[in-house]
């Protein structure tokens, strides 16, 4: 055997080896909590919401991964299959249309946009659809760079203040602070004071802008009990970045008690930036038309 035969079936060896080690990677990763969530950081039971926007998300992955492997299979046998041969010559027959080919082109495709749609308008208009008559309702107020949380029919309020993020522990424990009481439905009412922000929460899998002026609604029931990290996801201003908050879902019990914690009322408009006697051109000299 000579050194280039030796060669070439090294060559298809590995090429068969790693095939094999990929796959069996695929596979593996793919029995993992992780890949059943589609890597998406909340687990199924965190709130009512999250089982649903999980599966939407997996499925879609799932069936992109079947069109792609579909039509990287067709290009590569047309690859192969077409392929110029060692004797021909010249240009192969040229076609200049294929009916029934073209029919499949249209077809599938908008059929396949429109399971798509179908599912995930059925999943958001679940999603986003108002209760009646919530347990509890908050007014959340995003201002630069920190948190106001009014609890509507407890008349109860806490301000928060901008975290200061310095390397330092115990940062994380400062920061203004949500309580939910589990499984029991809320309604957050979303305000902006000043610019626009956007209200995340990672482990619920929900984001909605705040807008001055405007009154956007994220309602849920959280499931589970436990911390969860939320953040401004709109770039606001210079500390965006500590614009930071937690969310904690506690017991019915938990929550009655943090609520005889907070202060009496509610921190509405007045505190808006448009609602500063500063802000007035009609009071404002520097601002007044002569």
């Amino acid at each position: 055997m000579s050194s280039q035969d030796r060669t070439g079936s090294k060559r298809v060896r590995i090429t068969k080896i790693s095939s094999i080690s990929l796959a069996g990677a695929l596979l593996l990763t793919g029995c993992s909590a992780e890949a059943q969530r589609g890597w998406l950081p909340a687990d199924r039971d965190n709130t009512n919401h999250t089982a649903a926007i999980t599966d939407l998300w997996v499925n879609s992955w799932i069936a992109a991964m079947i069109v792609g492997l579909i039509t990287w299979g067709l290009i590569i046998w047309c690859m192969v299959a077409y392929r110029r041969r060692r004797n021909d010559t010249g240009y192969p027959r040229q076609i200049s249309y294929n009916l029934p080919l073209e029919i499949f082109y249209l077809t599938i495709p908008l059929f396949m946009v429109l399971v798509f749609f179908y599912f995930t308008e059925r999943d958001i208009a679940k999603i986003d659809a108002r209760v009646e008559d919530p347990d509890v309702i908050v007014d959340v107020r995003g201002k630069q760079w920190s948190w106001d949380f009014n609890y509507v029919k407890e008349d109860k309020y806490s301000t928060g203040v901008q975290g200061n993020l310095n390397g330092e522990e115990g940062v994380p424990e400062n920061l203004p602070t949500l309580y939910l009481p589990v499984n029991q439905s809320v309604e957050l009412q979303l305000n902006a004071r000043d610019v626009q922000h956007s209200f995340f929460v990672p482990g619920f899998l929900m984001k909605r802008d705040l807008y001055p002026g405007r009154t956007n609604y994220i309602n849920l029931t959280p499931t589970k009990e436990g911390v969860f990290a939320g953040k401004c996801a709109e770039l606001c201003g210079q500390y965006h970045s500590e614009m930071l908050f937690n969310v904690e879902v506690v017991s019915q019990e938990e929550f009655d008690a943090q609520m005889a914690q907070l202060e009496d009322g509610q921190l509405g408009d007045e505190y808006d930036r448009d609602s500063y006697p500063g802000d007035d051109p009609d009071t404002d000299p520097a601002r007044s038309s002569s």
